[in-house]
């Protein structure tokens, strides 16, 4: 009939499969079992303690390590191979014996494919360990989070464009700040998980500090944040630079606010700071 229909080419291979049953029968366990694995960490991660958080990410990192190791195995036994066929095609007078290259050492395949990228540079490490997260996300979360879907296929593309287009780097330009201008901006960010039995009380305390910060010489922005899924706060400070906001670490309003939050907070606040060019 000129067609090949699922159940023809089922049974064809299924006669042929030789060493490959074990090893699919193997990977449709490991996927349910990953799966499994996957589905229960988004519901046991939040509400665990520090310490499983850390052995989960461990063990995560460690699983990911095993099958990307795995999958380069594949990758070099595949493109040998189809090499090989390429080679005879065009030369049926001289085969040449099959040489896998394991992993460590590119196929001349990939190295035309990537001939702008070299295997120590860190765009090509980049771009290999992109393509390779992009295979174990989308054999798990795809088939039961399709929404997803859209975002990896613009992420694959923008892979793709990474691999054809060369990097281009802007000249470094050396900036040299006149007297009395502004030379760095700083910018902190205060994370606070309330008590929730205390959020009220936090409420008022830091809608008062904010007023009080907002009317100090030196301060550009305020800017608050309520995390939906706990009891959490971000607020976020803009001062014109370090002195102003050391200064206001000791003015009065400051220090209530940090007496106050020793008995609205469960953990100690998480302050961070970071300077940024205040001219540009």
């Amino acid at each position: 009939s000129s067609n090949l229909d699922t159940e023809e080419l089922c049974e064809y291979f299924s006669q042929h499969l030789g060493e490959y049953e074990n090893v699919l029968s193997v990977l449709e366990d490991l996927n349910v079992t990953i799966l499994k694995a996957m589905d229960k960490t988004k519901k046991d991660y939040q509400e665990a303690s520090n310490l499983e958080q850390f052995v989960t990410r461990f063990l995560l990192k460690e699983t990911l390590n095993q099958l990307q190791s795995l999958q380069s195995s594949l990758e070099c036994a595949m493109e040998t191979t189809e090499e090989q066929t390429r080679q005879e095609r065009q030369n049926p007078t001289k085969p040449e014996v099959l040489s896998i290259q394991w992993p460590g050492k590119l196929s001349s395949r990939r190295l035309q494919r990537n001939n702008s990228l070299s295997p120590n540079s860190p765009r090509f490490s980049t771009v290999m360990l992109c393509k390779s997260s992009l295979f174990m996300f989308s054999k798990g979360w795809m088939e039961e989070n399709s929404q997803w879907m859209t975002q990896i296929n613009r992420l694959q593309n923008l892979i793709d464009r990474l691999e054809k287009k060369d990097l281009k780097l802007e000249p470094f330009e050396e900036e040299v700040l006149e007297e009395n201008a502004r030379s760095h901006i700083m910018i902190v960010q205060r994370q606070m998980s309330v008590i929730e039995e205390e959020i009220e009380e936090f409420r008022l305390a830091l809608k008062q500090y904010v007023e009080s910060a907002s009317t100090q010489g030196g301060c550009l922005h305020v800017s608050i944040q309520k995390l939906p899924s706990d009891s959490r706060f971000i607020v976020y400070e803009f001062w014109e630079n370090s002195n102003a906001w050391n200064r206001h670490l000791q003015m009065n309003y400051s220090k209530t606010f940090q007496r106050s939050n020793v008995d609205f907070l469960e953990t100690p606040e998480l302050v961070t700071t970071m300077l940024v060019p205040g001219k540009y």
